[in-house]
């Protein structure tokens, strides 16, 4: 692989897993579909550090995991086939039966599907924690908990946690820590920098950025923790495809440029709807109003596109006619595509077991695209006036 030229992030993600001169020339490399390796000697065929299988990759894997290790200065990455599995395999690989995982409780609800279904199934024990709750995780770290999953910001309600102050509990006892990084998506938050141990990307978001692929990553540096999740990953047979490998590496390459865009429609539009009569508050940590704004400027160096707000209270029905009303905005979940989305957040907060923010009306959340803003606020307007009627 190729050594990039620059420190700066942009340039990095351009040169980083390229090597025209084993590509025939080709900037980008080749897509292998190979599931048979055929091996030139015998003694090799059941060798650790040879590619027997194509299971384990081929080069255009190689290429997307060098490209990821220097969006966070890594040392080691793993694929999986998505997001949703990137945030499992930790959980999977790391927690047993008898063992305790510390889950907070504004987690992305299929993280705490798995944990209530599948995790409990195979003997292993969750703790939904207040994500507020800082150094205060020592106290609900017990001598079975091996792990500590966070989440920055919170999936629907955008609450960020002090990861610092978690981290120093969880080394303290010697728990590992992994956060859910895909708002933050490497580029304007860098777990690994403030202590924690693994970084999870969903590499279907900001990364691919084009809504047409599912995959994953997991980012560290430890050699003990990427031996147990390879372990778990080669045991359940994980293998991303090389065509969602390619999809993935391509959109990497113009990652930083999309997110500047992200970004300040983002703001934009969430400082419009602070000035609408039909909004009560908005939850986005980048505003100076916002009561986690302290921490966002202390950890983050950017903000993505995706961000809540609430309306005033209305009945359920008006809810479903305001989200019809969109003609750009589509509903749809995830994010970081370059098309805006909208969901209503209502029915996932019910699980949840600590009430750190109280609503009277409903929770709208909405993935600010690369449209133009003027157009986006155009359509938001047209959309509020079904409240009115």
């Amino acid at each position: 692989m190729s050594d990039s030229p620059s420190n700066n992030l942009s340039t990095r993600l351009i040169h980083s897993g390229r090597d025209p001169k084993n590509q025939l020339g080709a900037v980008n490399p080749p897509i292998h579909r190979a599931s048979t390796i055929i091996l030139e000697k015998a003694e090799d065929l059941y060798r650790n550090d040879v590619r027997t299988y194509g299971i384990s990759g081929m080069q255009v894997h190689e290429a997307l995991k060098d490209a990821l290790c220097a969006l966070e200065d890594a040392k080691h990455c793993l694929l999986t086939e998505s997001g949703l599995l990137a945030c499992t395999l930790p959980i999977f690989a790391l927690v047993g039966a008898g063992e305790h995982v510390l889950v907070p409780d504004n987690t992305y609800g299929p993280t705490r599907r798995y944990c209530d279904r599948s995790l409990k199934r195979a003997g292993g024990q969750v703790t939904y924690y207040d994500p507020l709750i800082g150094d205060g995780i020592a106290d609900l770290i017990q001598d079975n908990t091996t792990l500590i999953m966070i989440e920055s910001p919170g999936s629907l309600t955008f609450e960020l946690p002090d990861i610092r102050a978690i981290v120093r509990a969880a080394k303290a006892r010697g728990v590992t820590t992994a956060l859910d990084n895909c708002w933050g998506s490497g580029v304007y938050l860098r777990p690994l920098d403030i202590g924690v141990d693994i970084s999870i990307l969903a590499t279907t978001k900001y990364a691919g950025g084009h809504s047409d692929t599912l995959s994953g990553a997991l980012l560290l540096n430890s050699d003990r923790l990427v031996r147990k999740l390879s372990d778990a990953s080669t045991d359940l047979g994980l293998c991303t495809s090389p065509e969602d490998a390619a999809i993935v590496l391509r959109g990497l390459r113009t990652m930083t440029t999309r997110l500047k865009v992200h970004e300040a429609s983002g703001l934009e539009i969430a400082k419009w709807l602070q000035t609408r009569p039909e909004v009560t508050q908005v939850l986005h940590p980048a505003l100076p109003e916002n009561p986690y704004h302290g921490i966002w400027k202390r950890d983050f160096t950017g903000s993505a596109g995706l961000f809540s707000f609430e309306i005033k209270p209305t009945s359920p029905e008006k809810v479903i006619e305001f989200l019809n009303a969109f003609k750009l905005f589509g509903l749809g979940f995830s994010y970081g595509g370059y098309e805006s989305l909208v969901v209503s957040c209502d029915p996932q907060l019910t699980y949840r077991v600590h009430e750190n923010k109280s609503f009277n009306g409903p929770l709208i959340r909405i993935s600010v695209g690369l449209e133009d803003p003027s157009d986006l606020k155009a359509d938001l307007e047209q959309a509020f006036k079904t409240l009115t009627v």
